[in-house]
């Protein structure tokens, strides 16, 4: 298994030059290999191989009045620009013919010198950590490296990027065995129901609180805009103004980051299986609510959680986005219907249970996770040719007791009925 291990650098003013440099080669390499194989398309020509781009973009590139400064870096990151334009190129082929899943790929792009964040990566032959604790990195020198925590492990790979707010990190590729890694098993299983009034409700009855990162520095940021529109564009000031900006940036995204972390850390460790939805981020990113729900990153959470579950041997089962979580009673299975988002509270016409929107929608969450397990777990052992009654033992119950209670800690509610209801009106 691959992790990566993100450490802050703190190179000094002629390392910060010559890290400068080094972008700027980086970037020239790719949009000349970029233009190159552009023309070559447009000019109806073979495809041009990696190798012969090395040669021609680098090599040859080098022996040019034009270019003749890049064999003042390393090769090593140049070389990596053009693997990272063929892995671009592949993404968007893979995408296009349905091999690559989710979002549509496009066609790789030219670089430009005010992109805020550069990078560049280097391999193991050319770089090095120096006892004192220092990276050194080829024709850069040593860097002074801010260590919060030991390596696993001796590193493959080490990417140093530059973010807009000026900050410069090292990101560590480190392989890891997979023994080890698994945590002692656990009988916890929860549904998760994400939201805004809250960020999270779980099952259980916990309910975690929506941080709102952006919003709490909502005024900060507009006040130092608005002092970064009156700045002259191009003058020293302005980049003063929106280093500034680029900073509050940072720091929202810094502690939305540990927030999700540590949250999904926490679910992953006291559970054995996670049930959540499969939201559609990017339609209600389109919507009125979209600067919140883009300030939740739902996505990120999910990613989160899936990795880690992946790496610590738990179980994460994605509920499909039709499913109608907050319109069913977790008690009896009654369907309700559409409820308007402003309704956070109701009552089951059929068994009288009175419900909180949030906490119902992770129950039900939770036992349609439970009955796709058990689907799945049956579908597998009745292809081996196995009993299968041996499979849904265990695995999930027929149907609620009707009259039973699920406020937390009182009873735990088992599978409802499966409702019928249209997908469209869900």
């Amino acid at each position: 298994m691959r992790l990566r291990y993100n450490y802050r650098l703190y190179p000094d003013d002629s390392q910060c030059q010559a890290l400068a440099r080094l972008f700027g080669c980086v970037r020239v390499v790719w949009n000349d290999a970029l233009a190159m194989r552009k023309a070559a398309r447009k000019a109806g020509l073979p495809w041009i191989g990696g190798g012969d781009l090395q040669k021609i973009c680098i090599t040859a590139a080098k022996r040019t009045l034009e270019r003749e400064w890049l064999s003042e870096v390393s090769p090593v990151p140049l070389q990596q620009s053009l693997r990272d334009l063929d892995r671009a190129y592949q993404n968007f082929f893979d995408s296009v013919s349905g091999k690559r899943k989710g979002r549509r790929m496009g066609l790789p792009v030219f670089k430009s010198r005010r992109d805020r964040r550069q990078s560049a990566r280097f391999t193991r032959n050319a770089f090095s950590l120096g006892g004192d604790g220092t990276l050194y990195l080829a024709k850069i020198g040593g860097i002074e490296v801010r260590w919060s925590r030991e390596l696993p492990a001796a590193p493959s790979s080490v990417t140093v990027i530059q973010d807009a707010a000026g900050r410069y990190f090292a990101s560590f590729v480190i392989e890891v065995e997979d023994a080890g890694q698994v945590l002692p098993e656990v009988d916890g299983e929860v549904g998760i129901d994400l939201g805004l009034t809250h960020y999270a409700v779980l099952s259980d009855g916990t309910k975690i609180a929506n941080p709102r990162w952006l919003r709490r520095r909502a005024k900060r940021l507009a006040r130092l805009q608005r002092t970064l529109s009156r700045k002259q564009k191009g003058s020293k000031n302005r980049e003063k103004a929106r280093i500034a900006v680029a900073r509050q940036h940072a720091k929202v995204g810094d502690a939305r980051r540990d927030f999700l972390h540590q949250t999904s850390t926490s679910i992953i460790r006291e559970n054995q299986t996670v049930v959540i939805e499969d939201l559609a981020v990017r339609g209600l990113t389109r919507g009125r609510l979209a600067k919140s729900v883009s300030d939740a990153s739902w996505a990120a959470f999910r990613t989160l959680l899936g990795g880690k579950a992946a790496r610590f041997g738990r179980m994460v089962i994605t509920v499909g986005r039709w499913f109608p979580s907050s319109q069913l009673c977790p008690c009896c299975g009654w369907q309700n219907g559409k409820v308007p988002l402003e309704v956070r509270e109701w009552d089951c016409p059929s068994c009288g249970e009175h419900h909180d929107r949030d906490l119902a929608a992770a129950l039900n969450v939770l036992a349609e996770g439970i009955r796709l397990r058990a689907q799945a777990a049956e579908a597998s052992l009745d292809e081996g040719g196995q009993d299968k009654e041996m499979v849904a033992a265990g695995l999930a119950d027929t149907e609620n007791d009707c009259g039973g209670r699920v406020r937390p800690g009182e009873a735990i509610p088992t599978l409802a009925p499966p409702a019928t209801y249209d997908a469209h009106a869900a």
